[in-house]
């Protein structure tokens, strides 16, 4: 796990995981020092639980499939006042993942998420970056928020995100996020971050038909109505 010059926050870092044997290594090695990795074994097969366990990281095991589900897992299981979230698919650095927590717990932005740069030939399909260009203009007719991408790269406090009482458990969970923390006022972000060539076949951007399929997911999330008010992010940190 990294180091750095300026120690960030203590914060948990929730990886979501299925069949990610390949990408682990990479992944737990960028976890910044003192932070806890959490991998949420999704039903993997190919021994990712085993090796995650064997380099140091908390497994939970959530046998309910779906990216939400996991996702949400992780977030129980957390235990920091900070709550990091990350593909598990070397498609992104954990690393980065430190001057975020920084900021948030600094007070600049109560959800933090990065906006994915790719970086070299593949890092991100034609048919995914279409797909997260049309959530992000509905996302902005639904709350006003201009935000450029819905990417997994986030942060926030977890006493907070607990309090928005989110439901989804399959792709809609990420916008579900985004969408009632702005129902519930909160300041949201995004900061730039270099996206990599992933591990692997991604289990849902990785066809048309994945792609689209999370879309419709996400159209329902945008469809619910505002619900009952959230813990606003500012009164969970007091």
């Amino acid at each position: 796990m990294t180091d750095s010059a300026c120690a960030p926050p203590p914060a948990d870092l929730v990886l979501p995981c299925l069949d990610e044997v390949e990408a682990l290594p990479w992944v737990l090695s960028r976890v910044p020092l003192g932070w806890r990795a959490i991998v949420v074994d999704n039903g993997s097969t190919d021994g990712s639980a085993d090796l995650a366990r064997s380099l140091g990281a908390t497994v939970v095991h959530e046998p309910r499939r779906g990216f939400g589900a996991a996702c949400h897992a992780g977030l129980l299981a957390a235990r920091a006042d900070l709550v990091c979230f990350c593909d598990c698919d070397a498609s992104l650095d954990p690393g980065l993942l430190a001057p975020m927590a920084a900021r948030v717990e600094a007070g600049g932005a109560d959800l933090l998420l990065g906006r994915r740069r790719p970086q070299g030939r593949g890092a991100w399909p034609a048919h995914a970056r279409a797909g997260n260009l049309a959530l992000a203009g509905m996302l902005r007719r639904r709350t006003g928020l201009r935000l450029h991408d819905l990417g997994p790269m986030r942060v926030a406090r977890r006493e907070a995100l607990l309090g928005l009482d989110l439901t989804d458990r399959r792709s809609g969970y990420p916008l579900q996020m985004v969408v009632r923390a702005a129902d519930a006022g909160w300041r949201v972000a995004e900061t730039d971050v270099p996206y990599l060539p992933r591990s692997g076949k991604s289990k849902v951007t990785g066809t048309w038909r994945g792609t689209w399929q999370a879309v419709r997911d996400m159209r329902r999330v945008l469809a619910e109505p505002p619900g009952r008010p959230s813990v606003p992010a500012g009164e969970a940190r007091a």
